[in-house]
């Protein structure tokens, strides 16, 4: 049986380090993270350019993902039966709520985002489809991971990292509150990603009452919550679309 592709497996890294929350990275940061040569990732880097799978930002020099890939990965967005029928109830959350609406589901232990629906004002904002978030520190991740108790059951002790002081790091302390959102059916994350910024998300299922899925609000703390509790009525926004998706998907015969 042959071998794996080497070059390959290397350029396959470097796209997924550029899919990540920095999304635009230099050949000295990336081959620190790789820990190949500076060369090496260079001439994947051009090697990746020349197919349109990155760009190189002029001002910074930096790479980010390119136009070839992102139309790749909306063709398999297109096709992924949870956006398909949550676009509707996506964007009549965000209308009602005033605040921006994702869509993710799990892939490799994190939150991938399949639709994003921007808020709905003239502030500038970046879309975010296609992009990894961690689970633990998000409300998407919370709702996903609630309702997966085999993969609650791999966490280990050192195994959350923090990104802000208020992010749960203590495993056995995130297993409760994951109990907790399973019974109570939605999540929140108050700073727990980015300083001054919450989340409120609720669980998708399909017609094997399977979670395949979660939708969320996020938006300034001072807007979703009081205090730091989040707002009774965007909880029920959030829960209301979730659960019209999952009648979409079958789950809910009515």
């Amino acid at each position: 049986m042959p071998g794996r592709i080497q070059s390959i497996e290397r350029a396959a890294a470097i796209l997924r380090l550029l899919s990540g929350r920095s999304r635009r990275l230099g050949v000295a940061e990336l081959a620190g993270e790789l820990r190949l040569p500076k060369g090496t990732v260079y001439g994947i880097l051009r090697t990746l350019q020349a197919v349109g799978f990155v760009e190189q930002d002029r001002d910074s020099g930096k790479y980010q993902l390119g136009p070839a890939l992102l139309h790749m990965g909306s063709s398999y967005l297109d096709g992924n039966e949870l956006r398909t029928r949550a676009l509707n109830w996506a964007d009549g959350l965000a209308t009602r709520s005033g605040e921006s609406v994702r869509i993710g589901t799990l892939h490799e232990n994190q939150v991938l985002i399949v639709h994003h629906v921007f808020r709905p004002d003239d502030t500038h904002q970046a879309l975010e489809v296609g992009s990894l978030l961690p689970v633990h520190a998000t409300a998407l991740g919370k709702a996903l991971l609630a309702h997966h108790d085999y993969l609650v059951a791999e966490l280990a002790p050192g195994s959350l990292p923090s990104y802000t002081p208020a992010t749960v790091t203590d495993v056995y302390r995130f297993r409760s509150e994951l109990e907790a959102i399973a019974q109570r059916g939605w999540a929140v994350e108050v700073g727990e990603l980015f300083h001054g910024s919450a989340s409120i998300a609720a669980p998708i299922e399909d017609r094997r009452r399977v979670t395949v899925g979660a939708m969320s609000i996020a938006g300034p703390i001072e807007r979703l919550c009081d205090g730091r509790q989040p707002r009774a009525e965007f909880v029920d926004y959030v829960m209301e679309a979730s659960r019209a998706v999952s009648r979409e998907l079958g789950a809910i015969p009515w």
